[in-house]
């Protein structure tokens, strides 16, 4: 098998993440953690000049920085030879005290060439997470879209607390590798308290380095820069492309502004309806799901290494798995680092966002399954993609940012003992990513900072047809959140395009049909039937 470049993905999951109500120190005690975010909020049109009126001094871009995910060069042009521009907005860190302290918002652009008539206006983009660098994320796939740059101009930004806007890294490079190799499965009292210990070591990091910005991190709030950006870039509407996590974003912003939606298309669609727990579940069980078709089709193969029954072939990865919780694998890591069981289990579990990463998965595990000389490199390179490790050793945001922004959102509250209730039920629904998925739970139990709401409100009575792309494979947002999706919007509002497929995301897959149908949606303004289906 030749080896080819690793690629990385457009998104990540958007992983619900759980809170409990106080924070243990690490002596045992509880301190009282932050308030959340207040919601009440000056509306963006009432919003002081400073904010409403400034003007934005797009310029060249740098290289993306360590942060953002890295890079050596600045993007590159467009295949029109339109160049990336990049500037800084300027947005109130709390919307209730907008005569209080600012945050600066990274962009970047590219202009359409469309005038009068034929420019429909920016095109805001958010590829999920939440946590990803939509500065780093758009020009990398600025090809994808190069039609709907016929008539927008494509737009993205990193998020508060994402990447180059006052991007949250809760622990330096070498603390992180130890985090993200250690044991995420413990299976007794002392590996939990060694477990439970790591998340408080985490969280007091973000306290200790981020602390004054943690509540301020909401998905409402990022919401409210989207609308303040809209009003910047002088559109009376919001035009908008929202992948996985994005597709919550958009929804809270329709919520939020109803009548300032243009035309918004959401794609790997986020299940606004559920609480944590089932969300978790769901992500498990959609885990499993790509898991299972990923081995119907590695099983096909004569040189598969996990066999030729899928089944079997599932046993065989989980006693491998298992195998490296007390033997991790050599690799040609530069640091030495070697090949855990949590970094293999984020490595298959990065595979399944695309069909795509198929070949690389199945290259993994050949390597680091053969007798003479295994080799856990491969594998470890898809787990850093997951846990955004950058080629040089140093991380970027996305984990942290990740945490911190669903730890802002989330009020939910669960403690160990309620997740070793649920642990049997983790594990029925995928012995592979069950426990991982169900200890998972306890990444806020600790967070300095209470959570917003239980989950996020999306009704948008007013709002124009929005058009929801779901995946019948979506490993990391199950199909049916799509449906749940539409009925939290209300009536007359969701129309729903079905991509019987494979990954996460269905306009990067390819497929002419979604990406025919969503671009006449978005350049056009044709709805499409609700309902329709395209087939891989």
């Amino acid at each position: 098998m030749t080896r080819a470049r690793l690629l990385t993905p457009t998104v990540l999951a958007a992983t619900t993440l759980l809170t409990v109500p106080g924070c243990a120190t690490a002596d045992g005690d509880t301190v009282r953690p932050r308030p959340a975010a207040r919601q009440d909020a000056t509306d963006t049109d009432d919003l002081p000049e400073r904010f409403t009126g400034q003007r934005l001094d797009w310029s060249a871009c740098p290289a993306p920085d360590s942060a953002e995910g890295g890079g050596s060069a600045s993007p590159s042009p467009l295949p029109d030879g339109e160049d990336w521009e990049c500037a800084r907005m300027t947005a109130p860190l709390d919307y209730s005290d907008p005569n209080g302290d600012t945050i600066e918002i990274a962009m970047i652009r590219a202009r359409t060439k469309a005038e009068g008539d034929q420019r429909i206006g920016s095109l805001i983009f958010n590829f999920g997470g939440p946590g990803g660098s939509g500065v780093a994320t758009l020009p990398a796939f600025g090809s994808d879209y190069e039609k709907l740059n016929s008539r927008y101009d494509l737009v993205s930004f990193d998020p508060r607390g994402v990447g180059d806007s006052e991007g949250v890294q809760c622990l330096d490079d070498q603390q992180l590798d130890d985090y993200f190799a250690a044991d995420a499965d413990p299976r007794n009292a002392s590996e939990r308290r060694e477990f439970t210990d790591r998340l408080k070591e985490f969280d007091r990091g973000c306290e200790d380095r981020h602390g004054d910005l943690l509540p301020h991190l909401t998905t409402t709030n990022t919401a409210r820069d989207m609308d303040l950006m809209r009003k910047v870039l002088g559109d009376d509407k919001l035009h908008y492309f929202g992948i996985s996590y994005g597709t919550e974003l958009g929804g809270v912003y329709a919520h939020l502004f109803p009548r300032r939606v243009g035309r918004a298309l959401f794609d790997a669609v986020v299940d606004p309806t559920g609480d944590t727990e089932q969300g978790a579940l769901g992500q498990t069980e959609g885990f499993q799901l790509a898991l299972g078709n990923y081995l119907d089709n590695c099983t096909q193969s004569d040189d598969c290494p996990l066999g030729t029954d899928p089944d079997e072939g599932e046993r065989k990865l989980q006693d491998f798995l298992d195998s490296l919780r007390d033997h991790p694998l050599d690799t040609r890591d530069p640091d030495k680092r070697k090949l855990t069981q949590s970094l293999a289990w984020s490595g298959v579990a990065q595979s399944l966002y695309s069909q795509s990463f198929w070949p690389y998965l199945t290259q993994g595990l050949d390597d680091a399954m053969t007798e003479d000389n295994p080799d856990g490199t491969v594998l470890l390179a898809l787990g850093d993609s997951m846990n955004g490790r950058n080629p040089d050793g140093s991380y970027s945001t996305l984990q942290s940012s990740l945490t911190a922004i669903s730890c802002a959102d989330s009020s939910e509250r669960y403690t160990v003992d309620d997740v070793r209730d649920k642990l049997g039920q983790f594990e029925d629904a995928s012995p592979v990513f069950g426990p991982q998925m169900a200890w998972g739970l306890l990444s806020c139990t600790y967070w300095p900072v209470e959570g917003q709401r239980e989950h996020p409100n999306v009704r948008a009575d007013g709002a124009p047809k929005i058009l929801l792309i779901g995946t019948t494979g979506d490993p990391a947002t199950p199909f049916q959140g799509t449906a749940h999706m539409k009925d939290a919007l209300g009536d007359d509002v969701g129309v729903e395009l079905v991509y019987e497929g494979e990954g996460h995301g269905a306009y990067n897959s390819g497929n002419q049909c979604v990406q025919d149908t969503a671009n006449d949606y978005l350049l056009n303004g044709t709805v499409p039937d609700d309902g329709k289906r395209c087939k891989d």
